[in-house]
């Protein structure tokens, strides 16, 4: 009788490895592998994203375009980095992309649009509210109005490593910066926050 590996006979994804999981969506394209790592990372993408452009629905949106961008550029994905590295650098993109977006509309109308794209099953009831997840206070409330006045290259910084946890190699991996320049974006990130912070508490 063929012995089957453990993994294969359970296909007890949730007990994979973000690594072991791409490699097996890159490999059979096994759906099922694709929507555990969604389920793994909507929530915190959502975190993510929502502290960067301070929009529930617009984060809700990135985070969905997120993992579709996941599902069609699989292939683009190289386990020289983590995974996690990866799909937070496409979080991130389309982030500062929807910024730069409302910034030009803001030239042009007050009145906002909707675009249409490829949609996944990232269900919006089931995406946690950052806001009321963190601390479900007012303080946490004043963090998030100070965050957005930070300067969108320190924010990101600042979010990646203080919110996200992610060490300074990760972030210096994810976008492709010296360890110098990383940190350095991070201590101004955290004092034009720790400015702020003290206006709001004056």
């Amino acid at each position: 009788m063929e012995i089957i590996g453990k993994k294969n006979l359970n296909r007890d994804f949730k007990s994979w490895t973000d690594e072991e999981l791409i490699k097996e969506f890159q490999d059979n394209n096994t759906l099922a592998a694709y929507e555990t790592l969604v389920k793994r990372y909507k929530d915190s993408l959502m975190n993510f994203v929502y502290r960067f452009v301070g929009d529930r629905e617009a984060a809700i949106d990135i985070v969905q375009d997120t993992m579709v961008k996941f599902y069609l550029k699989k292939d683009s994905y190289q386990t020289i980095a983590k995974f996690s590295t990866w799909l937070y650098t496409i979080a991130a993109n389309l982030a500062k992309n929807e910024i730069k977006r409302r910034k030009r509309r803001s030239f042009i109308s007050l009145n906002q649009t909707n675009e249409d794209g490829p949609n996944v099953q990232v269900s919006d009831s089931k995406v946690v509210d950052p806001v009321r997840s963190a601390h479900n206070s007012l303080m946490d409330e004043d963090i998030q109005k100070a965050l957005l006045k930070v300067k969108p290259v320190y924010r990101e910084m600042v979010i990646l490593r203080d919110i996200e946890g992610f060490s300074y190699e990760e972030i210096a991996e994810m976008k492709n910066m010296s360890l110098g320049t990383v940190k350095s974006r991070i201590n101004r990130g955290r004092n034009q926050l720790k400015k702020l912070l003290l206006k709001y508490y004056e």
